[in-house]
């Protein structure tokens, strides 16, 4: 018999995410590599929005969104690591067209 597979739907503000990059060794923009063990105070993440719950009102699936890392729950999908935090906890979102943003571009 095989298991019987479920829709996830996220409930009122919350929003689920996955992290792009995985936290480890990086590169500053003058190509001086940072290695995983060095520790950042305060350091926000990209992610990628995979499910709303029906209050969201600025993030749509697909939008990236910065966080703090100590704010969010883990949870675990089909081998896949993801993300739930409540929409408030967003700290802002990557649009494609200019609206009424910073002029910075990822």
């Amino acid at each position: 018999m095989s298991e019987a597979k479920f829709e996830v739907q996220m409930l009122h503000d919350r929003v689920m995410l996955r992290v792009e990059q995985e936290p480890g060794e990086r590169r500053s923009s003058g190509g001086i590599v940072i290695p995983a063990t060095v520790q950042q105070a305060q350091r926000l993440v990209w992610a990628k929005v995979c499910g709303i719950g029906h209050h969201v009102r600025t993030v749509k699936v697909g939008d990236r969104v910065l966080f703090h890392p100590d704010d969010q729950f883990e949870v675990e999908i089909q081998g896949q690591d993801y993300l739930v935090m409540r929409e408030r906890d967003l700290h802002a979102v990557a649009k494609e067209g200019p609206e009424h943003g910073t002029g910075l571009y990822l």
